[in-house]
This record gives structure tokens, C-alpha cells and sequence, in this order.
């Protein structure tokens, strides 16, 4: 069993988690979900010993993971798939973590094996695409066949088929009794995987649930009524007929309307005794998607203007509950970053315009540096012509005969050069 209990990291004046407490418990497929820079990727380095907290402490089976004796055997990790030497075979490359841990070399195969990589063992990993490499990961993951086994985005870059092998192989982990903690982003396949939920932001526990208890707490649940299209009569009966009852009425774009606050066989003898024939009147549902985006749109550093007009910041429909609030929040002590005010530039801080760039009205900035990032000339005023010493003229540093064209150069300001008299000869 992993436990962290009051886990704080800072990194200078950033705090990328604050005060962290949950469990992760054997036998179920526990999913870590939050937006990006919540501080997934460092718990999960904390738990694995690669990040000191700053405050709190984080165990496996009661211990830190430094202090378990020949911890590779115990705890099994994916967090980055590029972390392999590309000029050795997979097969090398697995075989050298498993004689630094005191693993049998027919575990390699084995794992090679499962992982679906025995034909590719003895190529090169450089040679890899980002899945063959997912997949070398969980290979090295699975090697000391531990009890304990972290995850972080083990199906990017999996095709359809892989998706399905690592979620089939998530859950045969967990029914052997494994705790199994998975970071991800896909939201679908963390329906179809998780039995458990803990969702963190800015650095913050948001939820620690089963996954059908979160989408009930962050979403409602509707029916789905439809009468036939081209009797609009028999809509506005049925609207008002539910709206008496007690219900909450909202047309949809297509035609249907959402109900809430009746349940379905009252919605049926409703539309039965004000004689509206249905064409449709079906449950729905929230995905977890859907309860996610509720749950999180707080959180949120980084959000696209068009966000808001996707929906994603719309309020919760009637009937659902606000989201669950965040523990410690409002008392003494409770902080949580804040969220950047804008997009930092590539040069600067927003609102901090940098020296020498932008100007008023929009003005482009003046750069030293053409299209095709060559120097540019700098503008200035043509010098004054000097006069040719008898014999000879000077051009750049050294003397050349008199008498000698010379092919004056553009300058930055006019087409033409000015010219001394022994140029015009």
C-alpha cells in the first residue's frame, strides 16, 4: 500500500504540492488524475525517492521507498519511456537492470514475452517508436515481479490493440492482489480501468473516490424525452405538464428535451395522462470526462479562449452538485498557487514587455535580424566623404593604388553612394 500523508513539495517560491494525503490500496487499479502542473509527476517522484518533500512523508508498505531492501523487487515504475540507453537492444538493456537487482536472466524473456517484444529484443532501442518503447518500459516495470506498481501515461503512444493489452493488463495486476497506481489523461480509459480515483490541482487533493461515486458527486443525471417532430403541440403539452409535476424542463439543440428531477416511469405516466406519444425516453448519464471537467475547471493554468464557448465553463446542470470542496481551504495555513495571469512569451513575463520590443499601436518589433535571421545593417547617417591622399586611398585598413575604380557598396538609406572624384573617372 502506498501512503502519503501531509506530502509538500516546494521548488523555490513555487509549491507544487501542498499538504497531500491519500492512500493507494491493493487490489484495485487506482487512477491519479489533474490537470497539467498539478503536481502528478512529482508525487509520483517523491514516492518513488527520486524527489525529497519538502514536508510530510510518503511510504510503501510502511516504509520509504530508500530505506526497502532491494526495492526494484518490491516497486515496479514507468514514469518517462525515453529513459533507455539507445545503442543497446532491448534484451541488454533489460538485462542490465536485471543483474544490478539479482534477477534471474530468464525473467527477461519472460517480460519480453508479455510485453509483446520478443521479436525486436536484440534491435536496438533507439530504433524504437514512441509504443515499442511504452512498451520496454512496463517490461522493465514487471521485472522483479513487485507488488507495487506506478505508471505515469503508460498508453501513450499505444495503438487500439496496445490500449486494450494495457488495460487488460492493469486490471489482471490488480486482481492478483498489486496496488496498481496510474497516472493518465485519457479520461475514457480511465473509466473502463480505474476502480479508484484521486484527482489533485494545483498541487491539492480535489477527490479521493471510487469512479462511480465521482460522476455522481460532479454531475446530474437526466432523462432524455422526445416527442414526435412534427407535432410541436405535443411538446409544449408535455413541457408543461412536467413542469407541474415538479420537474426541470431544458430543450435541446435537436429537438429532445432534458429532464430533470422526475424519475422515468413518472415522466411515462405523466406523458400517458396528457396524451403526448414518445418517441424516446432514455437515462443518461455524465461520463467521467464530463465529471471531470466539472471537478477541475478551477484548476485550470492553461485554458484556450475557446473554452468557454466549447462549454467546458458552463455551470453545472440543475440537480448536480457543486464540486467538492477542497480540504483545508479557507482555513489558516491553506494555500495554493496561484494561476499564471496570461502566457509568458518566449522572452519575457506577461505584462513585462521586454526592451526594444512591440511598440504602441502594435507596432511590430525591431529586431537586428532579417526574415531569414541574417544581420541586418544597422541605419545610420552616410559618413562624410573624406579626401583621397595624393597616390593612393585607404579601404579598410590598407592602402591601394590611386587611380583604381572603386564599386561603391549600397547603403541602408539611399540607393546610391556619394562618390569622390576619383570614383567618377
Amino acid at each position: 500500500m502506498i501512503e502519503a500523508v501531509g506530502l509538500t513539495k516546494r521548488y523555490g517560491d513555487k509549491t507544487a504540492v501542498h499538504n497531500l494525503s491519500f492512500q493507494v490500496r491493493p487490489g484495485a487499479v487506482t487512477g491519479f488524475l489533474g490537470p497539467n502542473g498539478s503536481g502528478k509527476s512529482t508525487t509520483m517522484r517523491m514516492i518513488l525517492g527520486l524527489d525529497n518533500p519538502t514536508a510530510g512523508t510518503v511510504t510503501i508498505g510502511g516504509h520509504p521507498y530508500r530505506e526497502l531492501p532491494n526495492a526494484p523487487r518490491q516497486v515496479g515504475a514507468l514514469l518517462d519511456a525515453k529513459a533507455v540507453h539507445g545503442g543497446r537492444s532491448a534484451r541488454n538493456h533489460l538485462l542490465s537492470l536485471a543483474q544490478l537487482s539479482g534477477i534471474p536472466a530468464r525473467r527477461v524473456d519472460e517480460v519480453l514475452g508479455v510485453v509483446g517484444l520478443q521479436d525486436v529484443a536484440r534491435k536496438r532501442s533507439k530504433g524504437f517508436s514512441l509504443g515499442m518503447g511504452q512498451r520496454l518500459g512496463i517490461a522493465a516495470a514487471l521485472l522483479g515481479d513487485p507488488q507495487v506498481l506506478l505508471f505515469d501515461e503508460p498508453v501513450n503512444g499505444l495503438d487500439p490493440e496496445g490500449i486494450l493489452w494495457v488495460r487488460n493488463l492493469m486490471r489482471a495486476l490488480a486482481a492478483e492482489g498489486r496496488t496498481v497506481f496510474v497516472s493518465s489523461h485519457l479520461m475514457s480509459e480511465m473509466a473502463l480501468t480505474a476502480d479508484h480515483l484521486i484527482v489533485i490541482g494545483r498541487g491539492q487533493l480535489l477527490a479521493d473516490m471510487s469512479v462511480r461515486d465521482f460522476i455522481a458527486a460532479n454531475s446530474a443525471g437526466f432523462a432524455r424525452v422526445r416527442t414526435p417532430d412534427a407535432e410541436p403541440e405535443q411538446r409544449e403539452k408535455l413541457t408543461s405538464a412536467l413542469t407541474e409535476a415538479g420537474g426541470q424542463v431544458l430543450p435541446e439543440q435537436d429537438g429532445a428535451l432534458r429532464v430533470t428531477g422526475l424519475a422515468l416511469p413518472r415522466i411515462s405516466d405523466l406523458a400517458h395522462e396528457a396524451g403526448v406519444r414518445l418517441w424516446e425516453l432514455s437515462p443518461h448519464q455524465a461520463s467521467l470526462e464530463e465529471a471531470y471537467m466539472r471537478m477541475t475547471q478551477a484548476a485550470v493554468d492553461y485554458r484556450s479562449t475557446t473554452d468557454q464557448k466549447a462549454g467546458l465553463t458552463q455551470p453545472l446542470p440543475p440537480g448536480a452538485q457543486p464540486p467538492l470542496p477542497v480540504p483545508g481551504q479557507g482555513q489558516p495555513g491553506w494555500y495554493a498557487p496561484p494561476p499564471p495571469q496570461g502566457h509568458p512569451g518566449p522572452y519575457g513575463q506577461p505584462g513585462q514587455p521586454v526592451a526594444g520590443q512591440g511598440g504602441p499601436h502594435g507596432a511590430r518589433p525591431t529586431s537586428p535580424y532579417g526574415p531569414a535571421g541574417r544581420r541586418t545593417p544597422t541605419r545610420r547617417p552616410p559618413a562624410a566623404v573624406r579626401p583621397a591622399a595624393a597616390g593612393a586611398r585607404r579601404v579598410r585598413g590598407r592602402a591601394r593604388p590611386a587611380g583604381r575604380r572603386r564599386v561603391p557598396s549600397p547603403s541602408p538609406t539611399s540607393s546610391s553612394a556619394p562618390t569622390t572624384s576619383e570614383d567618377a573617372r
